[in-house]
């Protein structure tokens, strides 16, 4: 691997043990990641960017590949009335990392509220974005939790619901 990228110094200077997990850069979907790396895909989260509709900072929401954002659930776990997905250009804007790279331990510098999916407190450790298009962390959810001061929430829905 190149460099050491933010999030690993970040999880360094926490002492958080981390795995780099490689997969091929062009692939930006995270179910599709999970099957190239042949791990479970709710084993693999995805970090969206999410506005609020009343403005203020934008918010992360951190969910395994096999869920499906519920804006709804996520807006009142937020306190806002009502928040809306970021369009890629937006959420590129807004973060200055690529969609596909979007990663919170790359982000902690701008105090976005950090939403992590419930379930994922129910494994020993998940994969989220290092910052950059093809690479991966394997990260201790507890620690991960506790680095981004992530709160826990029920935020998504089943991808066949609804």
């Amino acid at each position: 691997m190149a460099q050491k990228l933010n999030s690993m110094r970040l999880l360094e200077t926490h002492k958080i043990p981390y795995e780099v997990v490689e997969f091929p850069d062009t692939e930006r979907d995270a179910e599709a990641i999970a099957g190239i790396l042949g791990i479970p895909a709710h084993m693999v989260y995805k970090t969206l960017v999410v506005e609020p509709a009343d403005g203020g900072k934008p918010l992360l929401a951190i969910i395994a590949a096999d869920r499906h954002l519920d804006l709804k659930k996520l807006a009142a776990a937020s306190g806002h009335k009502k928040v809306t997905m970021a369009a890629h250009a937006d959420a590129e804007r807004l973060t200055g990392l690529k969609v596909g790279g979007i990663s919170a331990l790359a982000l902690t510098q701008k105090n976005w509220p950090v939403y992590l999916d419930q379930p994922a407190a129910e494994l020993e450790t998940i994969l989220v974005s290092a910052g950059q298009r093809g690479l991966d962390l394997r990260v201790p959810a507890p620690a991960l939790i506790r680095v981004l001061k992530a709160r826990l929430a029920e935020i998504t829905t089943e991808k066949n619901e609804g």
